[in-house]
């Protein structure tokens, strides 16, 4: 079963190639990852840390799933349900990667 489970997270997580980015680098790689799913292409120009991810940008519930198995793989973290469930804005999101970084 350990081989199904890595096939969902990256294989090295000891590498910590994400940590020590800056909270600028950080919220730049959220955004791109969350445009992929929003429906408000404009919105996305005026994005602020106080942006609601759903409302604002128009991104569907069920693919909040997608945007944070993205987190997952983009910045090699593991995203716990209830930390999940507490991302509803950018900044949200950018504190969530930050600590688990850290």
């Amino acid at each position: 079963m350990s081989s199904f489970v890595s096939g969902w997270h990256r294989a090295a997580p000891s590498q910590g190639r994400e940590s020590g980015m800056e909270t600028s680098e950080v919220q730049a790689k959220v955004v791109e990852i969350i445009g992929r799913y929003a429906k408000d292409k404009e919105a996305l120009t005026a994005v602020t840390t106080a942006t609601n991810i759903l409302e604002d940008l128009k991104v569907n519930s069920a693919r909040l799933v997608d945007v944070i198995l993205d987190f997952e793989d983009e910045f090699d973290i593991e995203v716990e349900d209830d930390d999940a469930d507490a991302v509803n804005t950018v900044g949200d999101a950018v504190a969530l990667i930050q600590s688990k970084l850290a």
